[in-house]
């Protein structure tokens, strides 16, 4: 990866603590800044912001402008290999992602193995404008949905709040599910070598519903595909640096590291701390794990949040983010006063 050494964040997945950590904010371009309102609203539809390589770089720079985070994360969805593989993907305002439902083998046998990456050309020269744009101390983050998260809102069609149809889906009728699952580690390869290659520093695969699942599930539909995918994109770019986030995961997150082979796990607000730094961050770098509710709630509440993470994770190698994604009513002014709390 060019330019590496200059980079604080990519020092930390390569093994060196910062004595202040790098700091980035899951989903730091969105709806909490009015400049990406604005941006929103000229773009039309969310996939029609995620397609237009301008203003698609446009949104991921935002949050780097206002805030000189250490990395920028490229503006894009989990949900667009799905669209790659020539499914009708569609977001309906105020009700999130809508999919046709794979919900028995007979569909799953009209998924393609094959995405046209030529449909997500776009992101990859949103990336490049990214790249040429940023700081060269900045890191520049592509990332990807790991299997089973993605295959959840492929199975159901839809978000759900426990994802049962794709786990009933897993126990039905398991050899169809683990097509779904094996088409989307291949295409989820070929998707993050792409976006390396053009000028992505780093890669986060984000398993958002790992927690759902039992051991013995969650070692199957969660580890196992993303250490595939690690493995598979580590055959073509050895030093490929890439965060996994199985949020949720809880007392699974050493067998989840040793298996998968990732740089840095992030982890949740619920994780616990001593649980953290003596089988988990000593042996890869962690990132988060600030309550988003905290960061919406500001003043003391939120200076206590930020220095127990710092005090529970900073002797060692961090990353500090949030345990997930800001959410939209979120003050400009408390992300500024995290900030100052981080960096001292």
């Amino acid at each position: 990866m060019p330019q590496s050494a200059t980079k604080p964040f990519i020092d930390v997945l390569s093994g060196q603590r910062q004595s202040i950590p790098p700091m980035w904010m899951m989903r730091q371009a969105g709806r909490y800044l009015p400049e990406y309102r604005e941006v929103r609203a000229k773009a039309g539809g969310f996939l029609d912001l995620c397609f237009n390589p301008e203003l698609a770089a446009e949104v991921t720079l935002q949050p780097i402008r206002r805030f000189g985070f250490d990395a920028a994360i490229i503006f894009s969805d989990i949900l667009v290999i799905p669209y790659a593989l020539g499914r009708s993907v569609r977001f309906e305002v105020g009700e999130g992602p809508r999919l046709d439902p794979l919900d028995d083998p007979a569909k799953v046998a009209t998924l393609a193995a094959r995405a046209d990456f030529g449909k997500l050309e776009p992101v990859f020269e949103a990336l490049k404008l990214v790249r040429g744009a940023l700081d060269p101390k900045t890191a520049l983050i592509g990332f990807c949905g790991a299997p089973w998260t993605v295959a959840t809102y492929m199975v159901a069609g839809q978000g759900t709040p426990d994802q049962a149809p794709a786990r009933m889906m897993a126990y039905r009728h398991p050899e169809a599910f683990a097509e779904i699952i094996d088409v989307l580690v291949e295409n989820s390869i070929q998707y993050l070598l792409l976006q390396l290659a053009a000028g992505a520093n780093a890669l986060q695969i984000f398993d958002t519903w790992a927690g759902v699942l039992p051991p013995a599930e969650f070692a199957r539909w969660s580890v196992e595909p993303t250490r595939r995918i690690v493995e598979g994109v580590r055959a073509k770019v050895p030093d490929a640096k890439i965060i996994g986030f199985p949020r949720g995961a809880g007392a699974q997150l050493p067998g989840y590291v040793e298996t998968t082979g990732i740089n840095a796990v992030s982890i949740d607000w619920t994780a616990e701390p001593g649980f953290i730094r003596e089988r988990v961050q000593s042996k890869v770098a962690v990132q988060g794990n600030l309550d988003p509710l905290v960061l919406i709630t500001g003043g003391a509440a939120l200076d206590r949040a930020v220095d127990n993470t710092l005090a529970n994770f900073a002797q060692g190698r961090l990353i500090f983010n949030l345990g997930h994604g800001i959410q939209p009513e979120t003050p400009i002014a408390h992300v500024e006063q995290m900030i100052k709390r981080v960096r001292g």
